[in-house]
């Protein structure tokens, strides 16, 4: 797991017998069970990050607790020199193969989009990415995966189907439709758009389907917007 700094913890104990006591470093289940304190310490090289103490007794003095500090600094530093020896810094990423969670805020008006008539999207994306998706009212989408690829392909899914076409980028689309006039293309998962057939090639072309058919796989540029639907150029998008 990716860390700024390494991390090691100690467990300290106690035994106090009237004003004479004696802090233990390092303490194991009999210690904890008979002694008189559980004091956790974890933390880097820099401090402390985090504590949890159990005692048996009323209380403990100012004393006991500098020495109980004081002790388990000594003892972390020893823990992270000793793992120093072994490993010097974390991994920069997570392994691939760890289960990965990641959320996503969508609008509220794409909710349904994302869903899908009876829940035929999500059903869809679950399918092709292996992942767990759940979309609440809220539009926070949270995508729960087996692995980086199963996230990836699901998030990619959730993406597409909410994003906007955008003036002058180039997409990766399908063309789904032949008309006389020209081709349509589905890009970003859901939306379609206009090819003109003067828009296919570079040069003239008399049929459509000199040039693509139903099915390829095609790179479409954004051109303009007309009343609600998208233009779309093959040739610009060379």
């Amino acid at each position: 797991v990716p860390i700024a700094d390494p991390v090691a913890g100690i467990a300290m104990g106690l035994i106090k017998e009237k004003d004479e006591f004696l802090v233990l470093s390092d303490i194991l289940g009999d210690e904890d069970h008979l002694g008189d304190m559980d004091f956790k310490v974890a933390g880097t090289k820099d401090g402390i990050t985090s504590l949890q103490m159990d005692i048996k007794i009323t209380g403990i003095t100012f004393e006991i607790m500098e020495q109980a500090l004081n002790q388990a600094k000594e003892g972390r530093a020893h823990i992270l020199q000793e793992m120093n020896k072994t490993i010097k810094s974390s991994r920069k990423e997570v392994s691939k193969h760890t289960p990965k969670i990641e959320t996503v805020i969508v609008d509220k008006k794409d909710i349904a989009a994302v869903i899908g008539k009876g829940g035929a999207t999500i059903r869809e994306i679950v399918e092709l990415s292996g992942a767990k998706v759940d979309v609440k009212d809220t539009g926070e989408v949270t995508i729960a995966a087996p692995d980086a690829e199963s996230r990836n392909k699901a998030m990619e899914m959730v993406k597409n189907i909410v994003a906007k076409p955008e003036m002058g980028k180039v997409y990766k689309g399908k063309v789904i439709k032949i008309m006389e006039f020209g081709a349509f293309v589905n890009f970003l998962g859901k939306q379609d758009g206009l090819v003109h057939i003067s828009q296919l090639a570079s040069k003239r072309v008399k049929e459509v389907r000199d040039v693509v058919k139903e099915g390829d796989e095609v790179s479409v540029k954004v051109i303009g917007f007309d009343r609600g639907k998208v233009k779309l150029s093959m040739k610009e998008a060379v």
